[in-house]
């Protein structure tokens, strides 16, 4: 599974959300491949990614894509991470 972390740049806040992402699923179980990608790679028709980690400023720029669009309101806040991870691919 691919699950990219995403914000403008894919420098900044994609990296903290991807770091987290990654603690979340190891203390889950769940193998998956995250990356930290900007607004323009989610974007694109080729994405293979089938979830989309963002914060909920981006949410609304990501509704074109075919992948599953999970907003984040706190980055840092694992538990919201892992409630939403878990509705997601439980």
């Amino acid at each position: 599974m691919k699950i990219y972390a995403v914000c403008g740049a894919g420098i900044g806040t994609s990296v903290l959300l991807k770091s987290n992402a990654d603690r979340v699923l190891s203390e889950l179980g769940i193998e998956a491949e995250v990356q930290a990608v900007s607004i323009e790679q989610a974007l694109a028709a080729e994405s293979p990614a089938q979830i989309v980690l963002a914060t909920e400023e981006l949410v609304s720029k990501l509704d074109s894509i075919r992948s599953e669009v999970i907003p984040v309101k706190n980055i840092f806040d694992l538990a919201e991470l892992t409630s939403k991870l878990e509705q997601s691919l439980g």
